[in-house]
């Protein structure tokens, strides 16, 4: 099986070391790119500025609660641009607010998940993440695309 690109969009550090954590223990080989906020998201995304050379992800996992564009705004933008939107974007998040999880869905997340506070929990939500959507799901091709300009 090939490597399966994610990209990780979080502010908080400690968050960013435990998913690494989490990933070190999945069976599929996975390469984590990380930003922590949403502006940088949209900069990789759109292969801009310092992203310039940076592949594109097969999955995106995003937080909600960061400063400057938050996850909704960022999903809201990948879900509206043509060249983006195939790319599975997993809401993770500690919220758990009915409102986030309904303007989510409403922004065309393809799913929402709360994530646990302890690391065996966690664990298991990255290895559920990786049963579905690198096992039964078929994540979109890599290949080049063309991306706009952020205007």
């Amino acid at each position: 099986m090939h490597e399966i690109h994610i990209l990780l969009v979080e502010d908080n550090e400690g968050d960013v070391l435990l998913t690494k954590e989490a990933f070190k223990e999945l069976s599929v080989q996975a390469k984590l790119s990380v930003v922590n906020n949403g502006v940088d998201a949209l900069l990789f995304l759109k292969k801009e500025a310092v992203f310039a050379n940076v592949e594109r992800p097969q999955l995106i996992l995003l937080d909600i609660n960061m400063p400057g564009l938050n996850g909704i705004e960022v999903l809201e933008f990948i879900k509206n641009d043509p060249a983006l939107r195939q790319i599975p974007v997993v809401m993770l998040t500690t919220s758990a607010s009915a409102s986030d999880v309904r303007s989510c869905y409403e922004k065309a997340a393809n799913c929402f998940i709360t994530k646990p506070l302890e690391f065996d929990k966690f664990i298991a939500v990255i290895k559920s993440i990786e049963q579905f959507w690198f096992t039964i799901a078929h994540l979109p091709p890599v290949q080049p695309a063309i991306f706009s300009k952020i205007s």
